[in-house]
């Protein structure tokens, strides 16, 4: 609007969120608007902060504007998903993200998973992670993985990298301790090893001790540090324990058209202690699409918080 100067007055702007008519971080996008003279609104869906909801748009009536509101909502409510999350729920969006063959492994029997994706899905991921604030994965996957966790473009953001690990054997020189590229949390439980958080803290990494490691807890504690959506891109133990915990609310699964078989070979999600169909997990809002050679299934768990 700044840069438009005179030119705004009379346009028409569309915005995905009705803007907000309070002082928070910023000054009140609405009066901004008014002052700029703009002619009409078009708003994709209504502020659900108890601080805006509805009134962004009063203040734009007010003042003469037309405002339109409701156009493109479903689009627009996807958009702003993790925003809705945490003003709604007082959580981040808990985003489950994971590859596996056609018949349902994340690896083979040796634990071998380089790739499971094509290159296609795996650039996808990465624009995924610039658009999320964090990601967690436990210790197994760091152990076995020592993966980056990045965006893998220079001019794009990096989340916040989470491990969760109680036994806190970790790696000494894992990828995720050098926190020049982005910053890494070690989350466990009060009285783990002093001598490795010593170490931890010494390299820059983050550490946090919660009495009691669960999936949940490390979702508060993202959620006080502002993120708005987290995606967990860990194996199948800690999956289930998110899951179970109300702490993932949206799932994205590739399935590689590729078969391995195996006995042993983990799945992408371990024991929910379901025992029939019946107590099946539905996802509901389903989309899939082809990426590569691999086909993307997005869907949501309607499941109440932890």
């Amino acid at each position: 609007l700044r840069e438009a100067g005179e030119r705004a007055r009379g346009a028409t702007i569309y915005v995905s969120l009705e803007p907000c008519n309070h002082y928070g971080k910023t000054p009140p996008c609405a009066a901004a608007l008014v002052a700029a003279g703009i002619g009409k609104v078009v708003v994709g869906m209504v502020d659900p902060n108890p601080l805006v909801s509805g009134g962004g748009i009063a203040t734009l009536q007010q003042a003469g504007i037309e405002v339109v509101v409701g156009v493109e909502t479903a689009a627009c409510e996807e958009l702003n998903e993790g925003f809705v999350q945490r003003i709604v729920h007082h959580r981040p969006l808990g985003i489950l993200k994971y590859a596996m063959t056609l018949d349902g492994k994340i690896a083979t029997d040796s634990g071998h998973s380089t790739w499971v994706s094509s290159e296609p899905s795996r650039h996808y991921v990465h624009h995924l992670r610039a658009g999320c604030d964090a990601i967690v994965i436990g210790g197994n996957t760091l152990r076995r993985d020592n993966p980056y966790l990045t965006s893998h473009d220079p001019d794009a953001p990096n989340p916040l990298r989470v491990v969760m690990t109680r036994s806190l054997d970790l790696p000494v020189d894992a990828i995720l301790w050098d926190t020049s590229v982005a910053p890494t949390l070690v989350a466990t439980e009060v009285g783990a090893n002093p001598e490795t958080l010593a170490r931890l803290r010494d390299r820059g990494v983050q550490v946090l001790e919660l009495d009691a490691l669960k999936p949940v807890q490390v979702m508060l504690h993202l959620y006080d540090r502002g993120c708005l959506s987290v995606l967990w891109e860990c194996g199948g133990t800690l999956a289930a324990s998110a899951i179970a915990d109300g702490a993932i609310q949206k799932v994205l699964a590739f399935i590689a058209p590729k078969i391995v078989g195996g006995s042993s070979a983990p799945s992408p999600v371990g024991n929910l202690n379901i025992r029939s169909m019946s107590e099946a997990m539905v996802l509901e809002r389903i989309s899939w699409h082809q990426i590569g050679t691999d086909l993307l299934i997005q869907g949501y768990l309607d499941r109440k918080l932890g």
